[in-house]
């Protein structure tokens, strides 16, 4: 395989595949929503072996606007689609655009009749909405409680995801499909756009944060999520879903490790990670906006576990310690302004 299609290439993730596919020989076309906004950007014209990737514009909702995109292709990483944890309209601004985006990508690449492979980013979100007190979660679980009012973000990756494996089922094209379910995403962005992961952290350094909550988190570098859809395409055997995250870190020692890595920022110090503090805060919650109060109600006080043996296993995937990409993050985000020292 020479060629990859990348769709949505200008976002966070998106971005260190394009990096990691350059660097190893490939050549890139990249699917953006504006030409001239992207090249304005310069991001990724300055990446090592950008004389190897084609920037071309497509639009997630417009039926057939990816097939010329696809022509020539031999593979493609579907990575475009909307993240926010606070919408209007969840349906039009979330589950249409995963949804209808992810169809559209897919039904290009059964045009294109070159296409091999499709690895599809998919989320930790579409395997779960509310960690379970009973198992450790795999790939063999499915996100069943999140709906349009209930953290609709979750529900538009779980929806989208399923769109796809139907599509394989009922299509049965020539190429296969590979889906990478990464949890919290983290790390140097090469654009200037704050996404909403590394924001959270910037949250936290800003005194937006009352307390340190009942809250854990499964991190995992966005360099190590570029390289895990890489390996994705280059792995004969892959198959199916890979859960993508490296260690858990619960607030309290998110907030250790950014004590260190800024001193003198407003940092959460009032514990409210106890029971009593976190029926408080759910009920506190029905005060916030509709996505991060669902969003508090479902995983206050819930224990994370998570097996990633097997994109371990199958696909040789190591994962960078989490303080390291959390410190890596906040040292960008202070160098592009996001986070004032």
């Amino acid at each position: 395989m020479t060629r990859v299609l990348i769709t949505g290439a200008m976002g966070f993730i998106a971005s260190h595949a394009i990096a990691d596919l350059l660097a190893h020989g490939y050549d890139v076309r990249g699917t953006v929503r504006s030409r001239p906004k992207a090249l304005l950007e310069a991001a990724l014209a300055r990446l090592p072996g950008a004389e190897r990737l084609e920037l071309v514009e497509a639009d997630l909702l417009r039926e057939g606007s990816f097939d010329k995109a696809a022509q020539g292709c031999d593979a493609v990483f579907h990575m475009a689609s909307p993240y926010a944890v606070n919408v209007k309209d969840p349906q039009r601004e979330l589950v249409d655009p995963a949804v209808k985006g992810t169809l559209n990508v897919l039904q290009a690449a059964v045009k294109a009749g070159s296409v091999k492979r499709v690895v599809l980013t998919s989320s930790f979100a579409a395997i779960t909405d509310e960690p379970p007190a009973d198992h450790y979660l795999t790939e063999s679980d499915w996100n069943g409680k999140s709906s349009l009012k209930r953290n609709p973000y979750y529900f538009s990756k779980t929806e989208a995801e399923k769109a796809a494996w139907r599509f394989m089922d009922s299509v049965k094209p020539a190429f296969d499909l590979i889906v990478i379910n990464p949890f919290l995403v983290i790390g140097p962005s090469y654009t200037r756009a704050l996404n909403e992961s590394n924001k959270m952290l910037a949250d936290m350094t800003k005194g937006v944060y009352p307390g340190v909550l009942a809250l854990a988190w499964g991190f995992v570098d966005v360099r190590d999520v570029a390289r895990a859809h890489v390996l994705a395409l280059e792995t004969p055997g892959a198959t199916g879903r890979y859960l993508c995250a490296g260690e858990i870190l619960s607030m309290r020692q998110t907030v250790n490790v950014l004590r260190k890595a800024l001193p003198n920022a407003k940092l959460p110090w009032l514990p409210l990670n106890y029971s009593f503090a976190t029926t408080l805060v759910k009920l506190i919650s029905f005060t916030q906006p509709s996505g991060v109060g669902s969003y508090l109600r479902s995983h206050l006080g819930r224990r994370l576990r998570y097996d990633s043996g097997k994109i371990r296993r199958e696909l040789g995937m190591t994962f960078r310690p989490a303080a390291e990409s959390i410190t890596e993050a906040v040292a960008d985000m202070v160098a592009k302004g996001h986070i004032k020292v």
